[in-house]
């Protein structure tokens, strides 16, 4: 064979793997980074309604975040401080008190389904009160942020600083299904707290430690 052709289909065979090794690199990711992650969860909460809309704060649900390394998903039973009252959208409770007026009766438990979930999940009977023929069990919800083991984040000193949930997680009070927005990369932390360092945080001087035994110790 030619020289000349063979050199070709070699420099052709060595363009194609460069370029599948830079599809597949581009997918890689560190540990902890999964940028753009948005999975189903069993419940379809949403961030938008619940934090944006109806302007509940951050850390009523997770309250853990001022006390604790972990922010913490809330109990159903948390849930159930607003649903023990509200079991569907506004427009279905109404159409049904609407219906019943017109019959001439009570009107019935109208349970939307996703809110119905979270009765199951307490072993709840249709009066709300616990059926001892069912079993509770916990809501299993898809867990998005997550760090490395070799890295040490604490939610409390962070809360306590004055960082909005927002910094760290995006605008959650517009995501419907929330997602993973920053890649979690070492650099994104640091440059944050070298941003801290040199403006302050909601007004406040702060001095976050760039040093490596901070997050890795």
């Amino acid at each position: 064979m030619n020289e000349k052709v063979v050199t070709f289909v070699l420099l052709v065979g060595l363009l194609f793997s460069l370029a599948m090794f830079a599809v597949q690199a581009s997918s890689w990711h560190i540990p902890g980074n999964q940028q753009g992650y948005e999975p189903v969860q069993p419940i379809a909460f949403s961030h938008r309604l619940h934090a944006g809309e109806l302007q509940i704060g951050c850390l009523y649900c997770h309250s853990g975040a001022e006390e604790s390394r972990h922010a913490g998903i809330p109990p159903a039973s948390t849930c159930m401080n607003c649903h023990r009252f509200i079991s569907a959208p506004l427009g279905a409770l109404r159409a049904e008190d609407a219906l019943a007026k017109r019959e001439n009766r009570k009107p019935r438990l109208v349970v939307s389904p996703e809110i119905q979930k979270i009765y199951d999940a307490l072993a709840f009977d249709e009066h709300l009160v616990r059926d001892p023929q069912k079993i509770a069990q916990p809501i299993s919800w898809t867990r998005i942020y997550r760090l490395p083991d070799f890295v040490y984040f604490n939610h409390s000193a962070h809360v306590s600083a004055g960082v909005a949930c927002q910094q760290c997680h995006g605008p959650v009070e517009t995501m419907d299904r929330v997602r993973q927005v920053p890649d979690l990369t070492m650099g994104w932390c640091v440059n944050c707290h070298r941003t801290a360092n040199a403006s302050g945080v909601a007004s406040k001087p702060v001095q976050p430690s760039t040093d490596c035994s901070t997050c890795h110790y």
